[in-house]
């Protein structure tokens, strides 16, 4: 019941270059990410950051914050970023990166479980919170993101469904399939 998988995607009309640049500058994503409260960079890894670890403070609209320390395992410059995570929250990230013409899509998948006692207890119940805590989270990332580069913000989504029902890719259109399917079957 303490499992949760996330996915965001921003579509910005900012070039992939700059885009890149910002997500993997993690030391500065307190100056445009409002919901970042604290960056410790414990290691700086290797020239394209695979070994980093870095201990980040969260904060979203809701009265508590969560503390994480990420590992990077992989990098694929200009596509992908993967990490592992523990802490308070323990699983993994995958950033991905693409462009649309004109637009820069990123996608971020995160698969987590809890760690915190209170919050296991009352994930039952609060659920839908934690998941609305954390879409509030991504979106001010998004436009924070926006913001610092200049860009608009065209496109932010959030699901918690599970991979298998987003489709292997996690691409943008298999997301809003799924979305739209969900919505669909909850009215009917």
């Amino acid at each position: 019941m303490n499992d949760y998988h996330f996915l965001t995607l921003w579509r910005l009309t900012a070039p992939l270059d700059e885009v890149w640049d910002a997500i993997r500058d993690v030391d500065h994503w307190a100056r445009w990410w409002p919901c970042v409260r604290d960056v410790r960079t414990l290691d700086p890894g290797d020239a394209d950051g695979v070994g980093a670890i870095r201990v980040l403070t969260w904060h979203g609209a809701l009265p508590y914050s969560l503390t994480i320390e990420t590992r990077v395992t992989h990098v694929d410059p200009m596509r992908e970023v993967r990490s592992v995570a523990s802490g308070e929250l323990a699983g993994t990230g995958l950033w991905c990166f693409d462009t649309e013409g004109p637009i820069t899509a990123v996608r971020y998948a995160w698969d987590v479980h809890t760690e915190r006692v209170w919050m296991n207890k009352l994930a039952p119940l609060a659920r839908p919170l934690f998941r609305w805590n954390h879409n509030y989270v991504m979106r001010r990332g998004g436009e924070g993101l926006a913001a610092l580069l200049n860009a608009h913000l065209v496109e932010c989504l959030d699901t918690d469904l599970p991979p298998a029902a987003i489709g292997e890719a996690r691409n943008p259109r298999d997301l809003r399939e799924a979305r739209a399917r969900m919505s669909h079957d909850a009215h009917h």
